[in-house]
């Protein structure tokens, strides 16, 4: 009796009883729908016959005998890949251009970094939405009256197959800056300054400073913001919806709007939900990678 009494007084005292509530939270809203996605991947499950007919691997076997789900995989690598790196250039450039600036006691860098957070603040069915408006083909629209101005005919932003992916990767660069530009302004004040100033007076030009000091030094920061953006990108969904819906076509379609295609448009639920599966082990796959590059950068 006494021995269980201390066991409880142990258990009370540890961190089971704060944890507790999160591992249930989780368990209910998260771990639970994720084995039922998991199991409805292996049926061939359909909206109007949610049960399905018993298990099979039909759900994966259709998306790769699907001729269009390659394209689907393109313009999401295209996607990932466009986003990624010019998130990825913006906010390093607005990160060097704030930090010089506060050396230099300039007025303006608080504003400016506000005005870089706004995007990140906007949800994203509202950016949707305001590139949109941006991207209208009329001739009234911002961008084209602009063009017009230079002389240019107007350009078909979103119905274009040829135009529409790169125009919504643009949004979503836009949309994404404010993120790097917070992780890799925090790096760069990270970077010792007076590794910098020694360098200058050794006669290293700005250049050698930064591929030499400044970014050798913030390398875990870089890694785990590239990351990062890469998840985040793979899972855009509220901004292409009222942008593009993932047309013309499919020609804007990622894999998470090809879950949403397959679900609510095919009913095609053991189709959507294997989609689905593959979505988050690609998703695994990189928050692997953040977790030992974050237990990389503690370690250091």
């Amino acid at each position: 009796m006494r021995k269980d009494k201390n066991l409880l007084q142990k258990i009370s005292r540890g961190p089971i009883p704060w944890l507790a509530p999160i591992f249930l939270v989780l368990g209910v809203f998260y771990l639970i729908p994720l084995a039922d996605v998991i199991k409805t991947s292996f049926t061939d499950a359909t909206m109007t016959n949610p049960a399905g007919n018993g298990f099979t691997l039909n759900s994966y076997g259709k998306i790769f005998q699907d001729k269009a789900f390659g394209d689907v995989l393109f313009v999401t690598f295209f996607f990932v890949t466009f986003s990624v790196v010019f998130q990825f250039l913006l906010g390093f450039l607005i990160a060097l251009a704030v930090n010089a600036a506060e050396d230099r006691h300039m007025r303006g860098t608080v504003l400016t970094r506000t005005i870089s957070l706004v995007s990140w603040a906007i949800p994203g069915v509202a950016i949707g939405i305001i590139w949109k408006i941006l991207y209208a083909e009329s001739g009234s629209s911002i961008l084209n009256y602009l063009l017009s101005l230079c002389g240019a005919d107007p350009v078909a932003f979103l119905s274009d197959p040829d135009t529409a992916l790169l125009s919504t990767s643009i949004a979503n660069v836009w949309r994404g800056t404010a993120q790097s530009m917070i992780l890799l302004y925090a790096g760069v004040k990270t970077v010792d300054k007076q590794l910098i100033e020694a360098a200058s007076i050794d006669g290293a030009t700005a250049v050698r400073r930064l591929f030499h000091i400044i970014i050798p030094g913030m390398k875990s920061v870089i890694m785990i913001n590239i990351l990062l953006n890469i998840i985040n990108t793979f899972n855009t969904f509220d901004m292409i919806m009222p942008l593009t819906g993932g047309g013309p076509g499919r020609s804007t379609e990622v894999l998470v709007l090809s879950v949403y295609r397959n679900i609510f448009q095919q009913l095609d639920l053991g189709g959507g939900c294997a989609v689905a599966i593959m979505l988050l082990c690609i998703n695994i796959v990189f928050s692997i990678f953040y977790f030992f590059m974050n237990r990389e950068k503690e370690a250091g």
